[in-house]
């Protein structure tokens, strides 16, 4: 599975990106999907993730409420629509799949990686 994150950007505080994550899986609707960020001087991070089949989803406490994780089978694509953002949600967002059913929050389960997109939130 080859995955394709884009989207990032550089937005003011208080605004919204959406990035998006295409995958290259001919059975994308198998796979769940998840974000990662990771901050320059920290350690990667869970951010959201949307399982398969049910298309249930997670959100780490830090983004709950601001960020709606979302997936169109049809598409091969996993978005990730942010609002409200805040400086410290400035990283490079990585996108990422995995073959266990529903979703993942542990970075360990997912096998497949994206090549990151940088979002940089201006005070």
């Amino acid at each position: 599975v080859q995955l394709q994150a884009s989207g990032g950007g550089l937005v003011q505080a208080g605004g919204s990106l959406r990035l998006s994550c295409e995958a290259s899986a001919r059975t994308f609707s198998s796979y769940s999907m998840g974000w990662f960020r990771q901050a320059p001087g920290k350690e990667r991070e869970f951010v959201a993730a949307i399982g398969w089949p049910g298309g249930s989803t997670y959100y780490a406490d830090s983004v709950k409420g601001r960020f709606i994780i979302s997936r169109a089978n049809a598409k091969n694509t996993a978005d990730l629509q942010m609002n409200s953002l805040k400086p410290e949600d400035s990283a490079i967002y990585y996108c990422a799949a995995t073959s266990h059913w529903n979703y993942r929050t542990d970075e360990e389960d997912y096998g497949y990686w994206g090549q990151g997109t940088l979002v940089t939130v201006s005070s």
